[in-house]
């Protein structure tokens, strides 16, 4: 029997970003974006992200959004504010949600309105422990502006 077949649906597979098992593998789950209104120029992306091996998010991009940042929801007393981080830590196995109320992902200078039903795709890029990088393709769930997070609502009528 050649291996021929056998090669090349594992460069396929490659090509696809199918983490074989030698690879860290990183779990996207419940990812969802903010349904802006017109004219918006910003909206949010959040997401439960776990790694199996010592990882941290280093980037995120979406062709709608000019710019996509990792920002931190801060209290400073009793004022909330927002800043910029460069990586958010994903320690093995452990879910690390990015919400409304810590971390979560900043699309900015939107090309278009993001409304409810759509899909927006987002490219996330992990660094593991070793420093090599991965990219996953997610595609986030557009919600109405009125969902809170971690409250999921069935708005099926």
């Amino acid at each position: 029997m050649s291996m021929q077949p056998i090669k090349r649906t594992l460069a396929a597979m490659a090509l696809l970003g199918m983490a074989l098992p030698a690879f860290a593998q990183t779990v996207v789950s419940d990812a969802w974006v903010r349904a802006s209104v017109p004219h918006q120029q910003s909206t949010g992306a959040f997401m439960t992200i776990t790694s199996s091996s010592d990882s941290k998010l280093v980037g995120v991009a979406s062709p709608v959004a000019k710019t996509v940042q990792v920002h931190e929801m801060t209290m400073n007393g009793d004022v909330m504010g927002m800043r910029e981080v460069k990586a958010v830590e994903l320690p093995a196995g452990k879910p690390v949600k990015l919400d409304p109320n810590g971390y979560h992902v900043m699309l900015m200078g939107l090309n278009q309105q993001v409304k409810e039903g759509e899909q927006v795709p987002l490219t996330l890029t992990i660094e593991d422990a070793k420093g090599a990088k991965e990219t996953l393709e997610v595609q986030a769930q557009v919600r109405p502006l009125t969902e809170a997070a971690g409250h999921d609502h069935a708005h099926m009528h």
